[in-house]
């Protein structure tokens, strides 16, 4: 008897099935998101950085095909192919596009809760998502960013390389920051911003 041991690829374990992604895509349209680098989003991620003191903070939004960071801070200003970003087409938004199977708010989007990873290392399921290998992701803590309609339109999410302790305390301001942005995004839509 010859053992062969079952293999499942990476993004089958780090994607779930994304039964709202077309629902999602057609949100992201009407209200005219992510698609384009938005600089009160870009302003957001830097508060972000700046109140949980992480290097790397999004907003990010996710339809069937991809995620675009809408809204990004970096260290330094560094691209954020530092996250593993690819550019993007001509005429496009450079390096604000992921794949799906790129980082853990696909992963958040789906389950419609915040994660929080201290060390990203110490989970089975993440450990081995391109982001540790390939830009030094050690930690994570993400919201979705839940809109009136009820859908997980994207997440809001900090990322360090080293790991971080979040804790109670990260989760309750991570989720703080996800209902602030959804009612800013609500605003937004009625036209009062």
């Amino acid at each position: 008897m010859r053992y062969e041991p079952a293999v499942r690829p990476l993004p089958f374990l780090m994607t779930p099935v994304d039964r709202e992604a077309p629902e999602r895509a057609r949100r992201l349209r009407a209200l005219g998101l992510g698609s384009a680098p938005d600089p009160v989003f870009d302003r957001f991620a830097d508060r972000l950085a700046e109140v949980t003191g992480a290097p790397f903070a999004l907003v990010n939004f996710i339809d069937e095909h991809e995620q675009f960071l809408s809204g990004l801070h970096t260290p330094d200003g560094r691209s954020s192919r530092a996250l593993g970003a690819a550019p993007g087409p001509e005429g496009s938004a450079p390096g604000r596009r992921m794949s799906r199977d790129r980082g853990f708010c696909p992963y958040v989007v789906v389950r419609r809760k915040a994660l929080v990873l201290g060390d990203v290392r110490d989970y089975p399921r993440f450990a081995g998502n391109p982001v540790v290998d390939d830009t030094g992701v050690r930690s994570y803590l993400g919201a979705p960013l839940i809109d009136r309609t009820g859908i997980a339109l994207g997440t809001v999410s900090v990322a360090d390389t080293e790991p971080r302790p979040w804790g109670r305390p990260g989760l309750e301001t991570i989720k703080a920051m996800a209902a602030e942005l959804a009612d800013e995004i609500r605003h937004r839509e009625d036209g009062l911003l």
